[in-house]
């Protein structure tokens, strides 16, 4: 984006190897502190909690920075303490995130990206709606800007005592690794370095994010002006508070059959559905057992998402009962042919052969409803 970078971070000689291959090609610099061993991360898949390697017994001795304008994340490998006129903050952390002044940081002009759960755990307010969450941190922090992201909601803006209401965007495929730093770092450079006012700096990271989530590539201005995508449609309902309610189909009868049952209830909980699963609600038994029990939660949900896999069965009868009775559905399917799916396809299920996008996708389709 033409934007002048120096990165500052902990690496390993192997880690400052790969960054100054990439300063050739992408044109930034690299202030680095030698630690023994940079600290790794490895996915089963975008929306997993990932393993992490190489987190030090006691962290390394704190990066100090001193520049006009600063983007400051969160480290595992110790602290960066940075004085600023403009700073942009994201603690990146999971559990109880640090306000950007306890390590004895300043800015002149302070803005805070986080998500609902950091804003919460940060302001204390543990139950408080995003606004109050942000009114109270801009208050405890001396923040100027407080974004807070909130999936399919988009992202909350509270600057000069006023909230701004930034749109979600839906993309055909959904890279999730590494979004929210490509949202922090196009906020950045849109409000600090361009001047434009928080709300449209954030709809610009918006709009960059789902180029990144779709691509899994980094934008050039010409290709951001020429990138369109529409809005997550969002029902009255869902802004109320409702959940969806997904009915999970998928066969249960082997180890890893179950783990991909597992695995799609808890990502579909985790982005703010409920969840009927024959596997865990129901159970096995004989078709006089387990039946009906299934046929009332396929009437019961809002939309159905199905582990196509396999071709079981069972979960071919329950993909064509939703649709017969005008369900949405929402097929997971990775290695069966276009011949196979042809009946799903022709009958307007969603088909996703990414299961991160898939559980998008699930989202996406019960929060207009």
């Amino acid at each position: 984006m033409g934007v002048p970078t120096t990165l500052h971070s902990y690496a390993d000689d192997k880690s400052l190897d790969i960054l100054n291959s990439r300063i050739l090609l992408e044109d930034f610099a690299v202030v680095s502190t030698s630690i023994p061993r940079s600290i790794g991360f490895e996915y089963a898949h975008g929306l997993s909690t990932p393993s992490i390697f190489g987190i030090p017994k006691l962290q390394h001795a704190p990066i100090q920075v001193h520049a006009e304008k600063i983007v400051r994340f969160g480290m595992l490998e110790g602290e960066a303490i940075v004085d600023a006129k403009y700073a942009v903050y994201d603690p990146q952390n999971l559990g109880v995130p640090a306000p950007f002044a306890q390590n004895g940081s300043k800015a002149e002009h302070l803005a805070l990206i986080l998500n609902l759960h950091e804003s919460r755990q940060m302001s204390g307010l543990k139950e408080a709606s995003a606004e109050d969450a942000a009114k109270a941190l801009s208050q405890q922090q001396d923040a100027e800007v407080v974004v807070i992201k909130m999936g399919p909601c988009g992202a909350m803006v509270w600057s000069n005592g006023m909230a701004a209401q930034i749109p979600a965007y839906r993309t055909n495929r959904v890279w999730k690794i590494g979004s929210g730093d490509c949202f922090v770092a196009h906020f950045a450079r849109a409000w600090m370095h361009e001047g434009l006012t928080p709300a449209v700096a954030a709809q610009a990271a918006s709009k960059a994010t789902a180029y990144y989530c779709s691509t899994q590539g980094f934008p050039t201005r010409d290709l951001l002006n020429q990138f369109s995508v529409p809005e997550v449609e969002l029902s009255d309902r869902y802004l109320g508070g409702y959940l969806p309610n997904v009915y999970l189909a998928g066969p249960f009868f082997s180890l890893t059959q179950r783990w991909m049952i597992e695995q799609a209830r808890t990502n579909l909980r985790e982005v703010g559905l409920t969840v009927f699963s024959p596997f865990h609600d129901v159970g096995h038994g004989s078709a006089d057992d387990v039946v009906e029990k299934d046929i009332q939660g396929i009437k019961d949900a809002d939309i159905v998402f199905a582990v196509g896999d396999g071709m079981d069965a069972g979960t071919l009868y329950e993909i064509g009962y939703a649709r017969a009775i005008n369900k949405p559905v929402v097929m997971y399917c990775e290695n069966e042919s276009d011949e196979d799916k042809k009946m799903m396809s022709g009958s307007g299920c969603v088909i996703c052969s990414d299961y991160t996008t898939a559980i998008y996708a699930t989202l996406w389709e019960a929060a207009k409803l």
